[in-house]
């Protein structure tokens, strides 16, 4: 594997869990595709230090499980600035 390619995993992996960061959040960061970042944690990382992979991979799976709950809270806030502008 490329040494680019390596430092850009292990960069993702620490942001990720730095800033407890969701897949999207980490791809526009680092101007990549969400594929790109999640291979980058699930597969490459694994093989170059197993152990940040894990903690990076807890961090994605509980953004991953709370996420219907972000998005409903979304689209309940995008009717209450559509009521607030008298918007139908």
């Amino acid at each position: 594997m490329k040494d680019y390619i390596e430092e850009r995993a292990m960069n993702i992996a620490n942001y990720i869990i730095e800033n407890n960061a969701t897949v999207r959040q980490t791809a526009k960061q680092f101007g990549i595709s969400k594929s790109t970042v999640h291979k980058d944690v699930t597969e490459r990382l694994s093989q170059i230090n197993p152990t940040l992979a894990k903690e990076a991979r807890r961090v994605l799976d509980i953004n991953k499980s709370e996420r219907h709950i972000r998005g409903g809270m979304a689209t309940r806030e995008k009717y209450l600035h559509r009521e607030q502008m008298g918007i139908k």
